[in-house]
């Protein structure tokens, strides 16, 4: 073979590649004005009609009233974690459980590359990290395969829609694409251990599944143990550690040293103090300050006694903790110096309706408040968390990534209008 034809062949197979690398993004989404800073605060596993008018959320209802809400928005599937991952990188990779990290695994095959699906039931292994270009897994109306077993089953979506698997599915997220544009990102999350997130599935800010609490008992009697650990942080609400590249961290703007606390000289509070937050900010507080509530926390932090999409089945010290929390947050941001540079906006949603056995279907609130143009705007248009990634894809300059180039995703333009 000549020396020109191989370096033809070379130059096609590169252009293939290319290609390839790039199969699962489009164009950038239009209609969104520029966002120069987005706080994107994610809470837990409770549906519009159980926080909207909620006695016990009074801050979250009164910011509901002056920002701008979406009413007829939907988290797409269960678990958490697959939630988690559609809103940073539009797609489930395969996920459709809250299995920990294979941490570091450079021998095992991504659920894309395989092509079989992670689920509870049957139970699966722990999430290979996610790299590569493949096919996700489909979202089906009705999952009797996921925190349930048979019927009536969860309602994904309405219950009635579904999602069909997709090909040419990129493994990536939000977070690579904006380190790629020499923008940032930063995953804020509550009680993380000081040493970071490297390893760890749960903490609870010091003590970790790794450690050995059989040489700390001592003669304490009951000895401890790993069920004394309140599960504050948990990697399933942490979705850029489940990434290779984030993982291997071979890009500095996108490694797992974007992933901090809350507390620090790198923390939130602290970014917030001094201005100098990133350009995505993703937070997550702890388990029981988002409203997930822990079997082990104490009867604020206790899971709510009922899970049949009511109110009054409700914990509400549970409910009472995360609006507390919110308003912490909410308010840091409102002070910082970075919220009055530029054009910034903050979001608060939940991931998801936890165990919304059909007929409860899984529709979430979602608040979106700018610093910018129009506010008290109730949108009745129909979106998901598709629709959220589309339009910070939009507002930062970047392609739509995966399922947020569908069709039939609507931009979220309305509520970030000026």
């Amino acid at each position: 073979m000549t020396r020109r034809k191989t370096a033809a062949i070379g130059g096609l197979l590169a252009a293939a590649l290319a290609h390839a690398a790039f199969a699962a993004e489009g164009p950038i989404p239009r209609h969104v004005p520029h966002l120069d800073h987005v706080f994107l605060i994610v809470m837990e596993n409770h549906g519009y009609s159980q926080i909207v008018d909620n006695e016990n959320a009074p801050f979250i209802n009164a910011l509901a009233k002056t920002a701008n809400v979406a009413t007829n928005y939907f988290a797409i599937a269960h678990p958490s974690l697959t939630n988690y991952l559609e809103l940073v990188g539009g797609s489930n990779f395969g996920v459709l459980t809250d299995n920990s990290p294979d941490w570091f695994n450079g021998s095992c095959t991504p659920n894309l590359a395989s092509g079989k699906v992670a689920t509870d039931n049957p139970p699966s292994p722990i999430v290979c990290p996610i790299s590569g270009v493949g096919t996700d897994a489909a979202t089906v109306a009705v999952d009797t395969t996921n925190e349930t077993s048979g019927a009536p089953g969860e309602n994904n979506i309405d219950g009635v829609t579904s999602i069909a698997a997709a090909g040419n599915t990129a493994g990536k997220t939000i977070g690579d694409q904006l380190a790629a544009a020499r923008l940032s990102w930063k995953s804020y999350q509550e009680n993380l251990p000081f040493h970071g997130a490297a390893n760890v599935t749960y903490s609870d800010g010091i003590f970790t599944d790794k450690t050995n609490f059989a040489s700390l008992s001592g003669q304490l009697n009951p000895p401890l143990s790993s069920s004394a650990l309140v599960k504050l942080y948990a990697a399933k609400h942490n979705p850029f550690v489940y990434f290779d590249s984030v993982q291997k961290g071979s890009n500095p703007n996108n490694s797992l040293a974007n992933v901090v606390g809350f507390d620090g000289l790198k923390g939130l509070y602290a970014d917030l103090r001094s201005g100098r937050v990133p350009t995505l900010s993703f937070i997550v507080p702890n388990q029981c300050n988002d409203q997930h509530g822990r079997d082990n926390g104490g009867p604020t932090c206790a899971f709510d006694p009922k899970t049949d999409g009511s109110q009054s089945g409700l914990n509400p010290a549970l409910i009472q903790r995360g609006d507390d929390t919110v308003q912490r947050i909410v308010r840091a941001i409102w002070d910082s110096p970075a919220w009055k540079a530029g054009d910034n906006a903050i979001v608060v949603l939940w991931d998801e309706n936890d165990y919304s056995t059909a007929p409860n279907v899984n529709q979430v609130l979602v608040i979106v408040d700018t610093n910018y143009g129009v506010h008290g705007l109730q949108s009745p248009v129909l979106y998901n968390h598709f629709s959220l990634l589309k339009t910070l894809e939009g507002g930062f300059g970047l392609r739509c990534l995966n399922h947020a180039c569908d069709g039939d995703v609507a931009v979220m333009s309305d509520l970030f209008s000026r």
